[in-house]
């Protein structure tokens, strides 16, 4: 979805803008943690003064959005004080006035500034990635728990503790010191994966994210990521067939691909790599990217340009000292570049030498199933996907891979 304007339209009397509320949820819980509020208790009051907000908004807009949740969200942590302090009535002269935010920054600047803030919060090294997820989720995308719980398929309860573990977790750290990005970047990749995956549109909430994050971020990985979504994202409709199963890259209706989103993409990519020096080469992200941008670029399988892939494969895996072990997904790739570059023979033997580290996993067996058939080997291939089909744990890869399994063993070319 494209970004939300960093001030909403006032709804109008029994129209809810559900979209522009949630816009505003980075920008006033951020509000409340930058003067001292506890991330924890401050996120709960905002839960409720949201809640209070769709019960009251469709009959009495407020003029002012961001100044309405925030006075509301405040008053909830002094109700929470005056029960657990006896320091109530000081706290509540203060709080109880109008809230000292900066409704002057409506700008996209200071949207992203927020989004920013919160997103190193709920991506404190303390917490697990599948907690940072949650957080970011719940604090900055604005999601609710059942939304998250939903798209994670988990319980609505289990998803609550989570978060509030969470939020126990980074309970009195202090939160207005730089983070890593790349921790941040990690978590929008899984927010972005997980979405991409086929569940509750988590894919267009990274995007999201990611967009407000270039806003205020010179690093070139996060523009980097930010083409990688969307040029992946690009493929979203021709992924599956209409029974829900999963379509090949090759095989893929390429009409339906999102030539907007794949333009965008490029755009982005190009304009990171013309920044990128000798001293400063491209990251992962970057990289991927740039894959991701050369398959889009072919008008069928059969043009695209193997050669080119393959090179930049070479750069992929020469990012870590380490790369069969720190960056599968790499080496498997870049064996079935080999393999359109060099011949199928070449790319099965690129395999071999990655069968102690990955013969127990499902893809290794799906890309020698994919060289055995690209070689003309078909009972070959038919043994490797029926094998990755036994190893897979995903319902919808495990099936596509029966499939090729069965389709191979009739002799039938893909």
């Amino acid at each position: 979805m494209p970004t939300p304007d960093a001030t909403p339209r006032r709804p109008g009397a029994g129209v809810l803008d559900e979209g522009a509320l949630r816009a505003l949820v980075p920008r006033v819980l951020a509000g409340m943690v930058r003067r001292g509020e506890r991330f924890d208790a401050a996120e709960d009051a905002l839960q409720e003064a949201l809640i209070e907000a769709l019960r009251v908004w469709p009959a009495s807009p407020p003029d002012d959005p961001r100044a309405w949740l925030t006075t509301v969200a405040t008053r909830r942590l002094v109700d929470a004080r005056r029960s657990e302090t006896s320091r109530a009535r000081r706290e509540e002269t203060t709080y109880d006035r109008a809230p000292h935010v900066e409704l002057g920054r409506s700008d996209d600047a200071a949207e992203g500034d927020d989004t920013l803030f919160l997103l190193f919060c709920c991506c404190h090294p303390d917490l697990a990635p599948t907690s940072q997820v949650a957080l970011t989720l719940r604090a900055v995308g604005g999601l609710s728990t059942r939304q998250i719980a939903d798209a994670f398929y988990v319980p609505e309860a289990t998803m609550a503790q989570r978060i509030s573990r969470a939020k126990r977790t980074v309970e009195g750290r202090r939160l207005d010191r730089p983070g890593d990005l790349a921790v941040v970047l990690r978590v929008l990749y899984l927010v972005y994966t997980t979405g991409h995956a086929g569940r509750t549109d988590l894919a267009e909430e990274a995007i999201r994210l990611t967009r407000q994050l270039a806003l205020v971020s010179e690093e070139p990985e996060v523009r980097g990521l930010l083409a990688l979504m969307l040029l992946g994202h690009a493929r979203l409709a021709a992924r599956f067939d209409a029974e829900g199963r999963i379509v090949p890259l090759d095989l893929q209706d390429r009409s339906l691909w999102d030539t907007r989103r794949i333009a965008e993409g490029v755009r982005v990519l190009q304009s990171v790599l013309a920044a990128q020096t000798d001293e400063r080469p491209p990251g992962r992200h970057q990289i991927e990217a740039a894959i991701a941008a050369l398959h889009a670029d072919a008008a069928n399988a059969a043009e695209t340009d193997w050669p080119q892939i393959l090179a930049w494969y070479d750069e992929l895996v020469g990012l870590t000292a380490r790369p069969v072990t720190d960056d599968p997904s790499a080496v498997l790739g870049r064996a079935v570049a080999v393999g359109h570059v060099l011949g199928a023979a070449a790319g099965l033997r690129e395999t071999d030498r990655l069968r102690e580290t990955f013969g127990e996993r499902h893809r290794w067996h799906a890309v020698r199933g994919y060289l055995h058939e690209l070689g003309g080997n078909l009972p070959a291939a038919a043994d490797a996907y029926a094998e990755g089909a036994r190893r897979a744990t995903d319902v919808a890869e495990r099936d596509h891979l029966v499939r090729q399994a069965a389709r191979a063993r009739a002799g039938r070319p893909a």
